[in-house]
């Protein structure tokens, strides 16, 4: 290994930065205070010479672009070099961005206009995923040979049919608890028939609907993510897109149409279990026959719930595919990246979910549903 070595040259225009040797972790050594001592203060523009550099890492990256980021100009490079650059760059634009020397309140702030110009980054990136996933469902829907059977069917497998014993037994558990609730509450009202009716209302138009979509938002969105991720570490996609397939015909429609046919079926699933679990817990408790029970829901509990609990689930659908896939798409070259990515689908996902719920009870509450 070569320790590496800079000059720095003037060109009249303005200066070349030569780097020789190897400038990795290894070898660093004092070079990175020396480059950033040399090029303080140093107004007009800089490039970069790499012709005789030799081995460089993301350290060595780090370190020539933190000295000279300020005054860079685009300079030709090697592609392995032009990638590390591209890789570090946005560590060394956030330190450049919040200097050491402010005080804690400035950095409070500063950290606050970061987060909201993120949030609007975000919401602009969703927006424009939004109009090219509507334009891509559009031309599926009047060209239907373009859409993937086979992808459909395996994802409907996948992201639907696997995710059913998982939501069945955790809404008969959620209508157990349920029914357990009101029956200790309202027994001691001497209303205790009236569990029937709390069950009824609300597994059908709030808890399962809610608990079908968090638990899809854990698991689908995830899995998208991941999936369409991993391809993107892989370039997969950028394959895909040099022989001439989209990659969202071919990995984004299939998710979210798979996504909207599963969301309602898995939905009324987990309304059945959840019911089955509040009457078992009413025979127990309250010695109310399943007969009986059905009968008092029947009479007292309007379709209209039922009707108002799936009336919800297409757009949930298309919002917990929407985050996995839009966030796989935009993973980067590592696998940190990757785990961020996922890991932001899914809660954005469920805070999506809870937020739209809360608007739809709004909204049917105000139509008196």
């Amino acid at each position: 290994m070569a320790e590496g070595t800079f000059t720095i040259r003037d060109d009249g225009g303005g200066r070349t930065l030569a780097l020789a040797g190897d400038w990795s972790s290894l070898t660093l050594g004092d070079n990175a205070t020396e480059l950033g001592d040399a090029m303080a203060g140093v107004t007009g523009k800089t490039r970069l010479d790499l012709t005789h550099i030799g081995h460089l890492d993301t350290a060595g990256a780090f370190a020539i672009l933190r000295a000279v980021l300020p005054t860079l100009v685009p300079s030709p490079m090697p592609k392995d070099a032009e990638r590390l650059f591209a890789l570090v760059r946005p560590a060394v634009e956030e330190e450049v961005a919040a200097p050491q020397g402010m005080s804690r309140l400035t950095a409070f702030f500063a950290r606050v206009g970061g987060a909201v110009v993120a949030v609007g980054d975000e919401a602009l990136a969703a927006t424009n995923f939004t109009g090219r996933l509507v334009i891509e469902i559009g031309q599926v829907l009047r060209e239907p040979s373009k859409l993937r059977g086979v992808s459909l069917t395996h994802m409907m497998e996948t992201a639907g049919v696997d995710a059913l014993p998982i939501i069945m037994t955790m809404n008969f558990f959620i209508g157990a608890v349920v029914a357990l609730v009101g029956t200790d509450l309202l027994k001691s009202l001497g209303m205790a028939v009236l569990t029937v009716q709390l069950i009824g209302v609300a597994m059908l138009r709030e808890f399962a609907v809610l608990i079908t979509g968090i638990l899809l938002a854990g698991r689908s969105a995830s899995s998208f993510a991941a999936q369409i991720g991993s391809m993107k570490m892989a370039q997969e996609v950028d394959a895909m897109q040099v022989i001439g397939v989209d990659p969202y015909e071919a990995l984004v429609v299939p998710r979210v149409l798979a996504m909207l046919i599963m969301m309602p079926l898995l939905t009324f699933a987990a309304m059945i279990a959840g019911i089955v679990g509040g009457m078992i817990v009413c025979w127990a408790a309250l010695g109310i026959g399943p007969i009986f029970f059905f009968e008092r829901m029947h009479d007292t509990v309007a379709i209209r719930h039922f009707w108002v609990g799936i009336a919800k689930t297409p757009l949930l659908a298309l919002l917990i595919a929407m985050a996995g896939c839009r966030h796989g798409l935009a993973v980067g070259g590592d696998v940190e990246s990757l785990g961020a990515r996922v890991t932001t689908a899914v809660v954005q996902s469920i805070f999506m979910i809870i937020l739209f719920d809360a608007i739809f009870a709004i909204i049917f509450m105000k139509l008196n549903l």
